[in-house]
């Protein structure tokens, strides 16, 4: 009995001060099995790795969790750690220094994850690793140091990432595969390494070309778990193996065009055409006046495995887009440019209006009828309708509208797209001539598509109404008043008067100076209603005078009146 109770306080004591040998993490199973004491944390709520990991523990199994980083010295108490799996979790990051502390580490597995990189001089810190799983994550880049760190790797699986490229380089650098070179005996002697790199989308151009040529010689002791490496890119290659591919060495782009000076009529669609040699595929624009054009109307497709073609679309080319584009490729290596100079000139005959250019001949039939359907002081409104053969695709006809000064050598042109049978011009100069014509792009316009007009005088209609209105009243003034003073000259004159006014009359008016003097400072009012006087003077003179005339019997004399009792 003694010695039971002895056996009892020294266990008790022993956990007392080894309290890490029978502690396990909250939410986690530790089990003994034959690679020693293990930690399992399956779907556990762990958000980061756990501090408080027993010493002991051999062989850590984290999967399904949230983990999303591996920082420094993550597991810095677990030193005689050899098996660390961290599957399936969220990892995106993982720190230079999480590896420290762990010289005894084997295998190392962190297989569907979010890592698009991995800092391989962590690796510096596991001298003894022979297993590493990195599949399913999104690693694009393997620097040429990579496998630098990894003597001793007999398992490396780089599936089913987003790898493109590599460089020869990285295996070459593999102490793994320096071995082998070295190797002149038997084989048998060097572990074999099994390398995973399938399901990877790889760009077969002449930047793998190294690394396909390293996977068609590759043999032990490196053997690749699956041999039939397939390309994704370019289009041409797309799902051919590595084994069926030739590629050449890398080159320069060499831009070329096949006409470097276009002279265009307007209203064409006109297309630029570059072609590019180069390799890899190069990146390809074109620019106008310093300007990226919009990316929608080029388009670049190869032609061949080291040639590609770029076409820049003019849609209905103006004066406006006349001058040099220049298209311009690049690679890696480099990058050249090549220019094309545009001239477009007006497409329309001569026998079109004055001052335009000759254009191509006008399709049978293709005629559109114009109209003034809105006129204003600054502008006009057109309507037009398209008859015959211009109006078999009304969907797709496009018209040209030249609008100008009657006198204007040059005429504005303007492009209106197809189901457009209006067009509204505005900004004109008042009280001005304008020739308006409008034709099927391509086509000159013909009799009856130009319309001439007037713009209106640049004053309101108040000020207009206003001027009408005074000018009414003199004309009514004058209207009213000459024809009284000569009703009253004609009532009053005898018959012989009104007989002799027409020669006598002209006489005084073709009197002397002082007498035109004189007539200047009298009226109409200053005349005598009722006498002949001043009116009719045979002589001429002032002096003379007729006798009054005898009033006829029974007939009164009309009063003395003046021109102004008319009123």
């Amino acid at each position: 009995m003694d010695l039971v109770c002895h056996i009892f306080l020294l266990l008790l004591a022993f956990h007392k001060i080894n309290p890490s040998v029978s502690s396990c993490i909250t939410g986690c199973s530790c089990s003994q099995d034959s690679f020693g004491r293990s930690l399992l944390c399956m779907s556990a709520l762990l958000r980061q790795i756990p501090a408080n990991i027993p010493e002991d523990i051999r062989k850590i199994r984290i999967e399904n969790s949230h983990l999303t980083e591996l920082p420094r010295g993550s597991f810095e108490n677990v030193s005689a750690l050899e098996y660390l799996w961290l599957n399936f979790n969220n990892i995106t990051v993982m720190h230079i220094k999480s590896l420290e502390y762990l010289p005894a580490l084997k295998e190392l597995r962190l297989q569907g994850n979010k890592l698009s990189s991995v800092p391989w001089t962590a690796f510096q810190d596991t001298p003894a690793l022979k297993i590493l799983d990195l599949k399913h994550n999104r690693l694009d880049v393997l620097p040429e140091h990579a496998l630098r760190y990894l003597p001793n790797l007999t398992y490396l699986d780089l599936s089913s990432n987003q790898l493109t490229i590599i460089s020869r380089d990285v295996f070459y650098n593999w102490p793994v595969y320096q071995r082998s070179q070295r190797m002149e005996g038997p084989l048998e002697a060097i572990s074999n390494a099994v390398l995973a790199l399938h399901d990877n989308p790889w760009i077969c151009d002449c930047r793998l070309r190294g690394f396909v040529q390293f996977i068609k010689s590759v043999g032990p002791p490196i053997i690749l778990m699956n041999s039939y490496l397939t390309c994704s890119g370019p289009k041409f290659r797309t799902g051919k193996f590595f084994h069926e591919v030739e590629l050449n060495s890398c080159m320069k782009p060499l831009t070329s065009a096949l006409d470097t000076n276009l002279t265009v009529p307007a209203g064409l669609n006109i297309t630029l055409t570059c072609f590019v040699q180069a390799s890899p595929s190069p990146a390809v624009w074109w620019t106008y006046a310093l300007k990226l054009l919009r990316a929608f109307n080029v388009s670049t497709e190869p032609i061949s495995e080291d040639t590609v073609r770029s076409e820049l679309l003019i849609p209905a080319a103006r004066p406006a887009d006349a001058g040099n584009y220049t298209c311009t490729a690049a690679n890696f290596l480099g990058n050249t440019s090549v220019a094309i100079n545009l001239r477009v000139v007006a497409p329309w005959a001569s026998t079109t209006p004055r001052g335009w250019a000759p254009a191509a001949p006008a399709e049978p039939g293709a005629h559109v009828e114009v109209r003034i359907a809105k006129q204003t002081v600054y502008g006009i409104t057109l309507e037009w309708f398209a008859a015959a053969a211009a109006a078999a695709e009304p969907g797709e006809t496009w018209y040209t509208l030249l609008v100008g000064r009657y006198d204007a050598a040059q005429k504005d042109t303007i492009y209106i797209g197809p189901g457009v049978n209006t067009y509204s011009v505005t900004d004109l100069l008042p009280a001005t001539k304008y020739e308006v014509c409008v034709a099927v792009r391509n086509q000159a316009p013909r009799k009856g598509q130009c319309v001439v007009f007037v713009t209106g005088s640049d004053v309101s209609q108040m000020e207009q109404r206003e001027k009408l209105i005074h000018i009414v009243v003199i004309v009514c003034a004058m209207v009213l008043a000459v024809p009284a003073g000569m009703y009253a000259c004609t009532a009053e004159a005898l018959p012989g008067c009104l007989a002799r006014c027409p020669s006598a009359c002209p006489r005084r008016r073709r009197g002397s100076p002082a007498q035109g003097a004189g007539s200047k400072e009298s009226t109409l009012d200053s005349l005598p209603a009722g006498s002949e006087d001043g009116l009719c003077r045979p002589d001429g003179g002032r002096g003379a005078r007729r006798p009054p005339d005898r009033q006829e019997p029974g007939k009164a004399r009309p009063p003395h009146r003046n021109s102004a009792d008319l009123y």
